[in-house]
């Protein structure tokens, strides 16, 4: 089975399904996750922007240049940024492009250094995590307009969110690749446009995203490293949060009933429900080889291959739907992206993607409308989707690679090279994330060989610490102190948020800076608790915020 016809939208930004039926194929085409934000008197303000001279502006990089004080609804200064489309190969003959939206960093002592930042789907837009988690300004859903982000990567290294591949968002072209093999090489074109056109020769860069960019990053990434040029294709680490990564079956069906008796006070699914799915997880053979396999060290590997729930009409042994449906029925507005959501589903400016979905009269998705196309360099008159309704491998299936793509990175040796070759992977999970759980993607982890051993063989269990922030926003918030947990072993790192759900940088910016921080070499780890590189030291001494949290963590250790 094609693994990406499963996941459908499959992503970190899309939108809420609340009661209506559920179509088996399409159970993942569900709910986006949104966080409620607290309204500021005064708006932050970044030091740095009145500051920065126009770097990356020159003769070739022209066309591309945006206007910081003129982004539709944007009513502040985003600073120095590029965007538009280049083209996926050095052909003169080549239309096909990729859409990007390129910020260079408001560090003033940022070196030679990229990061890029995916979404998923696949077929979903960059610019969703852009606007509602790691851009330099957000747009949450339910709120009335956009605010600056404190927590905006670009305060770090320079940013550069990428619309790939050919079919999503404002890309330009046909798609016609048949695997992700075929993505990665595509994607290696257009970087390649990019480096030339900005000079970023043999700059460290670094590839980041989420949930079905758990394919797309490693891919990308083990195609940088196969094409042994560092002039163009510098790789310096990865990190992926709430990842597929594995063969879907595992991350998903097998550990879901475990997830759910977890936060069961949470679900409140009844007793006699209870009991009968649990004879029938043991009946799918779920609950045995969730005993078996979830173990640290995990038993020598391969680990055998589950039957595919989808592989006849009946859809027996999927626990995933059985447990959806029912969880629906006690909170019709139930969030598989953030399992704490309750009704009313909030509107987002990303636009909707399933006709239960909210949609108040006269609304526009944001990066639909005419000025902010303009705005971008974008083509107007694009019809542009959060996710798109295209295949975006629309000449196959994503099985036909001699490497099998439909088994997982995690399971084929992809994910492995790029561990060995970077020592520097990052993998981060919200716990709060019930589509791709936490034990779903350490089950997978537990199949994996790399540097010489199989599996972590420890659970994760550190204590990760998020530094406060006292720069407050009370538009744009984040918790600080004991967070989640995490463990590192040969060259990777694993970490979960506590409170966060699919697209983990929205939901808790203060662990995805830190986890930042630590990719780029800033930071040792995440039991660290030095404050934020880039935030000012008197600032952290005289926050009252600041001192408060301290008094807290002395009394309360485990907060």
């Amino acid at each position: 089975m094609r693994l990406s016809t499963l996941f459908g939208a499959l992503f970190c930004a899309s939108t809420a399904l609340a009661g209506s039926s559920l179509h088996k194929r399409n159970v993942f085409n569900k709910a986006r996750p949104m966080v409620e934000k607290r309204v500021a008197n005064e708006p932050f303000r970044h030091p740095e922007l009145q500051k920065r001279a126009l770097r990356f502006l020159t003769d070739k990089t022209q066309e591309f240049a945006v206007n910081g004080s003129g982004i539709p609804e944007v009513p502040f200064d985003i600073g120095e940024s590029y965007a538009g489309l280049l083209p996926i190969s050095d052909s003169p003959d080549e239309t096909r492009k990729l859409f990007f939206w390129f910020f260079p960093s408001t560090h003033p002592d940022c070196p030679k250094e990229v990061v890029i930042w995916l979404n998923g789907g696949p077929g979903c837009s960059s610019l969703s995590g852009l606007l509602t988690e790691n851009g330099p300004f957000t747009w949450e859903a339910g709120t009335l307009a956009p605010v600056q982000n404190p927590y905006s990567w670009t305060n770090l290294t320079n940013m550069l969110w990428i619309e790939q591949p050919i079919g999503v968002g404002y890309t330009q072209g046909t798609p016609n690749i048949t695997n992700e093999v075929e993505l990665a090489d595509e994607f290696r074109g257009f970087y390649k446009s990019f480096v030339d056109t900005f000079d970023t020769h043999s700059w460290k860069t670094y590839i980041t995203g989420e949930s079905y960019a758990g394919f797309y990053v490693p891919y990308i990434a083990d195609g940088f490293i196969q094409a042994n040029d560092t002039e163009y294709f510098n790789l310096a680490g990865i990190s992926i949060n709430d990842p597929i990564i594995g063969d879907d079956t595992v991350q998903q069906q097998v550990v879901i009933l475990p997830y759910v008796e977890y936060w069961q006070n949470l679900m409140y699914l009844n007793d006699s429900f209870m009991e009968r799915i649990r004879e029938h997880d043991k009946f799918c053979n779920y609950t045995q080889y969730f005993e078996t396999y979830f173990t640290f060290p995990p038993p020598p590997g391969p680990f055998p291959v589950l039957p595919d729930p989808f592989s006849t009409d009946s859809y027996t042994c999927d626990q995933f739907d059985n447990f959806y449906s029912a969880i629906l029925a006690v909170n019709p507005c139930f969030n598989i992206y953030h399992i704490t959501e309750t009704c009313p589903h909030p509107y987002s400016q990303l636009g909707i993607i399933n006709t239960g979905d909210y949609k108040p009269p006269n609304s526009q998705v944001y990066f639909n409308r005419t000025d902010v196309q303009e705005a971008l360099h974008a083509v107007v008159g694009t019809n542009w989707l959060q996710c798109s309704d295209v295949n975006v491998f629309g000449d196959g299936n994503d099985t036909s690679s001699a490497q099998d793509s439909s088994v997982g990175p995690a399971n084929n040796g992809v994910l492995q090279r790029v561990i060995e070759y970077t020592n520097n992977t990052i993998i981060g999970s919200g716990d709060l994330d019930m589509l791709l759980s936490t034990n779903g993607t350490l089950l997978a982890i537990q199949n994996m060989t790399w540097n010489g051993l199989q599996g972590l063989q420890e659970y994760p269990s550190t204590l990760l610490y998020a530094p406060d922030h006292p720069e407050y926003n009370g538009g744009s918030l984040a918790g600080s102190g004991y967070q989640g947990h995490w463990s590192h072993e040969r060259g990777l790192t694993f970490y979960t948020a506590q409170l966060a759900g699919h697209e983990l940088p929205g939901y808790t910016p203060g662990v995805a800076y830190r986890m930042l921080e630590i990719l780029l070499g800033r930071i040792d780890n995440f039991s660290s608790k030095e404050p934020f590189t880039t935030q000012s030291g008197n600032f952290t001494g005289n926050s009252t915020l600041y001192k408060r949290s301290m008094e807290m963590e002395i009394e309360y250790p485990l907060l």
